[in-house]
């Protein structure tokens, strides 16, 4: 086996998790805190219990909240700028993917200075950022536990990869019972890209035995739960799907991702599409373009998906894609980028842009802007 590493943060995980974040907060240090989250959390509550949980151990708290679906990198900007003129010692990101991305961001500025494009690419963070503490509000982005940050250029209309170690959290506090106030979409949205963490991290070139179990127990959780998730909204199922995204998330971070998402980041860079919608449109098609490469680990799936099946490698592979595909159509989500963009006449420059994704150097065939560009078509 090749030297490989396994980097994640201290976890604490739990219904009823939060309760510990100021004791957390105050062993990194804090004195007065930035908390980094959005308008839908605010209106769920879960704002202004983290708030009184700060307050009544005496943190100060300045609150940011000037966060997209796909953040800014000017909102990051402005998120540094607080945190300096406030003089905040601590970054705290509630959340899904986008606050939580939006506070690396700030922590990258605030540590190391210049403009957050600087960062583009893999390693390029050098100094230290501030102490982070990552509590996510959905079962999906993984963020909390990545190395990965991804920030839209505005100018550029670039949804950038910024990849480093240093973005690692200290902790990710996970409770579970933030995905009660949830609605089915989204916890269908999240779900799928909790998936597609897990499917692509699985057959990536860089993946190892350490990521390998976690993608496949992530696989298992969620096609295991998702349909009780979403029907009841049963605790014992959301929380499988928490630990379903915590898993993919180890396993990504480590292992890094495929086309799919370098497809997912050149859509969402020119038209802020949301990032789930477009995993169930592209995953089975990018799975089936990388099928040739990866018969082994796609049959795996496949038996994850169907259970044992007399039959070729490929076959259950073939067949696994299928059931995928099926399974997202029963839940209802979109299938078709015809249904989520508003036209197809940018695709080459999308798919050029894909190439050069840092996602794309991890997928297990090698793809050209042309290859990307069929599997559009195809989804089309």
């Amino acid at each position: 086996m090749l030297v490989t590493k396994f980097a994640i943060p201290e976890i604490i995980f739990g219904k009823g998790s939060t309760k510990h974040l100021a004791q957390c907060a105050r062993r990194l240090g804090a004195r007065r805190v930035l908390l980094v989250s959005d308008d839908g959390l605010e209106r769920a509550g879960w704002v202004s219990m983290i708030k009184g949980l700060l307050e009544e151990d005496l943190l100060d708290c300045v609150y940011f909240n000037n966060v997209d679906s796909n953040p800014r990198d000017h909102q990051v900007h402005e998120g540094a700028a607080l945190y300096r003129e406030a003089q905040a010692d601590v970054i705290i990101g509630l959340g899904g993917g986008s606050p939580i991305d939006a506070a690396k961001g700030i922590a990258t500025i605030v540590g190391n200075g210049g403009q957050i494009r600087d960062y583009e690419g893999a390693n390029k963070i050098m100094r230290p950022l501030p102490p982070m503490i990552f509590i996510p509000s959905t079962a999906g982005s993984g963020s909390d536990m990545s190395q990965y940050s991804i920030i839209t250029d505005v100018e550029r209309q670039v949804k950038m990869s910024i990849i480093s170690r240093s973005l690692v959290p200290n902790l990710s506090i996970i409770d579970p019972t933030m995905l009660t106030t949830k609605t089915p979409e989204l916890i269908i949205a999240s779900a799928v890209d909790a998936l597609a963490h897990a499917v692509e991290s699985y057959v990536s070139k860089a993946a190892s035995p350490f990521t390998e179990h976690q993608a496949l127990l992530s696989i298992r959780l969620i096609l295991d739960n998702i349909n009780e998730a979403v029907e009841t909204r049963s605790l014992h199922a959301l929380e499988q799907l928490s630990i379903a995204s915590t898993a993919a998330g180890m396993s990504f971070s480590n292992a890094g991702l495929g086309i799919g998402h370098s497809l997912a980041h050149s859509i969402g860079g020119r038209y802020d599409v949301l990032h789930g919608l477009v995993h169930p449109i592209l995953l089975p098609v990018v799975m089936r373009f990388n099928l040739p490469a990866s018969e082994k680990k796609m049959a795996c799936i496949g038996k994850e998906v169907l259970g044992p099946r007399i039959c070729s490698e490929r076959c259950l592979g073939e067949k696994g894609i299928d059931a995928l595909h099926e399974m997202f159509v029963r839940l209802g989500v979109t299938t078709r980028l015809r249904d989520i963009l508003p036209t197809n006449s940018d695709m080459e420059a999308i798919c050029r842009m894909a190439e050069r994704d840092t996602c794309t150097i991890t997928n297990p065939r090698q793809a050209s802007w042309q290859d990307l560009l069929r599997i559009c078509e195809e989804a089309w």
